[in-house]
């Protein structure tokens, strides 16, 4: 029988549609997508746009799980299967800009130092459904080295909405004021890096704003530095059930190199500081007393001092600062009594914790994002 010429362009289509797809694998790039492009694949992608990445990303789950990349972002077509809502979801479909797992956006100028980033505007619309449950996330990555492999030392993500009994990684530590908007601060670790997440109070669908300000939040926090690398932004879902018809309408993002401008969320003046760590050992348990000296010219206040504790090593309780996650990178954080370290003044904390192995000092102390001594 005779194939028709439909037929014939049909074929024709899909060989040119394989050879592309294959094309791209082996040099590391997405295909572009044409209007409405199905992707079933557990780890599949597709450019859109022509600079941003949408990826299937189905990491928690066998079930299947397919987006359709639209000519602006991208939808949930199936979203088979559940997952308990006290674990980690099933997925993260997404798009973003910059690079993640070896894969890089068109035309990115991630990954970018903190310090040498002016601003970074970003634009979100999503599109929500009330039968799943789920988060509408919007993910923000940093690490200490320009990497675009693997997974990053901290991982900020703005909670637009959530459907359901699911909630952040770690544990509330307050509010913040960022971007003009009030959030709920979690902070916690999932096993591979720190996360501090902002919850939105009620569901958010559309907003423009600027990346750097939950950057420069997180950097103020002691969970990064200004010598880090913003490495990637993406935008999606995590579903633990369902989640068919959920959507990213539209997506942007640009990331502008330069020196940040003034403002009331920057960093203040570089402050010199000495750490005293005095520890009490025993056998899978020790004691620590904390002294941080301000031997620069101003006053701290109030006073953050990150640093990063061995590998094994965990924080189970602290007195004079708050000090959170239990381990990996943490935050010690002034309470009300001891909030200012005046120049050339100090202030004490301490915590007790336990190791395995053999106990180390923590390292990497930082006063406000900048090294001690």
């Amino acid at each position: 029988m005779r194939a028709s010429p439909h037929r014939l362009r049909a074929a024709l289509g899909a060989l040119l549609l394989a050879f592309a797809t294959l094309v791209a694998m082996l040099v590391g790039t997405a295909p572009a997508a044409a209007a409405d492009t199905l992707i079933c694949e557990q780890y599949g992608t597709a450019t859109v746009q022509g600079r941003y990445v949408v990826q299937n990303n189905r990491w928690g789950t066998a079930a299947t799980q397919c987006v359709t990349a639209t000519d602006t972002g991208f939808r949930l077509t199936r979203a088979d299967g559940s997952v308990p809502t006290d674990g980690p979801p099933k997925a993260y479909p997404s798009l973003f800009n910059g690079c993640h797992y070896t894969r890089c956006s068109p035309g990115t100028a991630l990954p970018a130092r903190i310090d040498g980033i002016a601003a970074a505007p970003s634009g979100i619309s999503y599109g929500f459904v009330g039968d799943a449950v789920y988060n509408a996330s919007y993910d923000i990555w940093l690490d200490p080295t320009p990497r675009t492999d693997g997974v990053n030392r901290t991982e900020i993500m703005i909670w637009f909405h959530k459907v359901g009994p699911v909630q952040p990684i770690g544990s509330p530590v307050g509010t913040a004021t960022v971007g003009g908007r009030s959030w709920q601060v979690w902070t916690g670790g999932n096993g591979s890096n720190d996360v501090i997440s902002f919850v939105a109070p009620s569901a958010l669908a559309e907003w423009n704003f600027d990346v750097m300000d939950f950057v420069r939040e997180t950097v103020s926090r002691g969970m990064a530095r200004n010598d880090w690398y913003l490495t990637s932004v993406q935008a999606g879902f995590e579903p633990w059930q369902n989640g068919a018809g959920l959507a990213v309408n539209s997506f942007s993002s640009t990331v502008t190199l330069g020196t940040p401008p003034p403002g009331p969320e920057e960093p203040g003046p570089a402050t010199a500081c000495r750490v005293t760590f005095t520890p009490n050992v025993w056998t899978g348990g020790f004691t620590a007393d904390v002294t941080v000296a301000n031997t620069g010219p101003t006053a701290v206040e109030p006073w953050k001092l990150a640093f990063t504790l061995p590998a094994g090593h965990r924080i189970t309780q602290a007195w004079n600062a708050a000090v959170t996650p239990s381990s990996g990178t943490v935050t010690a954080t002034a309470l009300a009594h001891n909030a200012r370290i005046p120049a050339g003044g100090s202030q004490s904390f301490g915590f007790q914790g336990t190791y395995s192995g053999t106990f180390a000092p923590p390292s990497g102390f930082a006063l406000g994002g900048v090294p001690c001594s």
